[in-house]
């Protein structure tokens, strides 16, 4: 069977990557083609139609700049599915593109799964009635989507939340504290980790904030996680201040850290599923984030506090993602322990919820399935 993959942000690659495990294990005849990153090219054997490197762009603003790259991957993308043939198209995540591109591959008769429902929820609900009419089957990962698309008469699969395969893969292989600490010549000083993003509009925006609050908190060592999807030259302002960059290490850093600084997205969730205390930032661009206020109805931003439907963890969002506010609140993460057993206490209620193991293994048995049914 020929199965293509679009991915375009490194989470998208990282669940991508260990579907096609689960995938290879059932069907020994598979057959890849995708756009994806280093993850995906390591199962698959295979380069990358585009690497995810050229297609994450971030915010309003960067997509109306970046607007003809962005045009070119999507001739390139449609030229090599009509070329592969595949007998199904499966969109991870990166809904801008993707949704447009089910729409296109609905018109051609291919088939068409999803996997990570867009944020339909969050903003444009409209678009439920595309993902309807352009997919076969919709994958979604977190609990209250079911609910929300039952409301819209859609039937959809709830898999459990792929990241708690993610993490559970790669724990047997890491480092002990000690030998973390030796490789990466860091200090015995208590860690704080400080993931700033994986995208370059994060780092320019965010990095000088997040730096400065490391001179609050002498007795810590701030350890970033650089992303292997960026050169190491948007860091090289860190070596100034004597602050050290681990690559490919981040789950590490989450494990061995007493608290966190972490930039929204997937990585508050997966700070969560370490049991690390986190203050959770997030800045863009002035007409960026003045657009999407106008545009997203949602109470929080993380996804800790949109899961467990309650502020679990401080999020500092644009104007309040100050030095002093992001040191008042790590002061309480660290120092006041009723406040960090009550973050544990909601991450323990949050994995119950997310369903525990085997997400990617259930999304293959199904696609798999479906193929010797109709054939």
């Amino acid at each position: 069977m020929k199965y293509y993959f679009i991915a375009g942000e490194p989470s998208g690659d990282l669940h991508a990557s260990n579907c096609m495990k689960e995938i290879l294990k059932l069907d020994l005849d598979s057959q890849f083609a995708f756009t994806g990153g280093d993850l995906m090219q390591k199962v698959s054997g295979l380069a990358p139609i585009i690497h995810i490197q050229q297609m994450s762009f971030m915010g309003f603003v960067d997509v109306l700049k970046n607007i003809f790259i962005i045009k070119n991957n999507f001739k390139i993308v449609k030229d090599s599915i009509s070329k592969f043939k595949p007998d199904v198209l499966i969109l991870v995540d990166y809904p801008g593109f993707n949704l447009r591109m089910a729409k296109w591959a609905f018109k051609k008769k291919i088939k068409v799964n999803y996997y990570i429902s867009p944020s339909v929820w969050a903003w444009k609900e409209s678009r439920v009635e595309q993902i309807k009419k352009y997919t076969n089957k919709l994958f979604v990962i977190l609990p209250f989507e079911e609910d929300f698309y039952k409301k819209h008469n859609h039937k959809v699969y709830f898999v459990g939340h792929p990241l708690i395969d993610a993490i559970n893969q790669q724990k047997p292989n890491f480092k002990s504290k000690p030998n973390f600490i030796l490789e990466n010549k860091l200090s015995e000083k208590p860690i704080i980790a400080v993931l700033p993003g994986s995208r370059i509009q994060e780092i320019e925006r965010m990095l000088s904030i997040m730096i400065k609050v490391a001179s609050h908190f002498t007795d810590y060592q701030f350890v970033f996680a650089g992303s292997s999807n960026l050169s190491k030259k948007y860091f090289s302002d860190l070596e100034k201040h004597n602050i050290k960059v681990v690559f490919n290490q981040t789950y590490e850093l989450m494990s061995y850290a007493q608290a966190g600084i972490i930039k929204s997205g997937t990585s508050t969730l997966e700070s969560a599923l370490f049991n690390l205390p986190q203050v959770v930032c997030y800045k863009t661009g002035a007409l960026s984030f003045l657009i999407g206020k106008r545009l997203v109805n949602l109470k929080y931003i993380s996804l800790v506090n949109l899961i467990m439907n309650k502020l679990v963890v401080k999020e500092l969002i644009q104007n309040d993602f100050t030095v002093k506010n992001i040191s008042d609140e790590l002061f309480k993460l660290l120092n006041n322990q009723d406040y960090r057993n009550n973050i544990i206490s909601n991450y323990n209620q949050l994995q119950i919820k997310l369903g525990g193991a085997g997400a990617s293994k259930r999304i293959a048995e199904t696609i798999v399935s479906d193929y010797k049914t109709a054939n």
